[in-house]
């Protein structure tokens, strides 16, 4: 195992359940920007491979999802999840970004989203009771 690997292994082990949605979001992020590498250069296997790792995060996002608990924050991110799967899938190989592209906005502003709560949790004694209803809401998205 190599100290890259193991360094990972650690961060998963270690994570918080709000964090391993934080790493799924990392993991998704580097697979499209690899993804859009590889429609650049014209990589059709680089870009393939990165995509099905993209869409291997986006089914491990929706999958996570406490449906139940989550309410209508998860019905809308599984929804969101499903568009972004549709739209990778529709233009893999096709040699265009646009969908990376848009794909990778999308996963920056959520990931940037979570990331918020992430930091809010981690400072309890500044939390309003206000935005506490909101992050309980959103937390549970994924039963937590």
């Amino acid at each position: 195992m190599t100290g890259y690997k193991a360094y990972q292994g650690n961060q998963v082990d270690g994570a918080t359940p709000l964090g391993l949605v934080l790493l799924t979001y990392d993991a998704l992020y580097k697979s499209l920007g690899r993804a859009r590498l590889g429609v650049e250069s014209k990589d059709m296997m680089l870009e393939s491979e990165q995509t099905a790792r993209a869409l291997e995060a986006l089914i491990e996002l929706s999958t996570s999802l406490n449906m139940e608990e989550g309410g209508e924050v998860a019905v809308n991110l599984a929804r969101l999840y499903i568009y972004m799967n549709e739209r990778l899938v529709s233009d893999m190989c096709s040699g265009s970004v646009v969908a990376i592209d848009e794909t990778m906005a999308l996963t920056q502003t959520l990931r940037d989203a979570w990331k918020g709560l992430d930091d809010r949790q981690r400072k309890p004694a500044m939390r309003s009771q206000a935005s506490m209803g909101g992050m309980q809401t959103a937390t549970a998205a994924y039963g937590y």
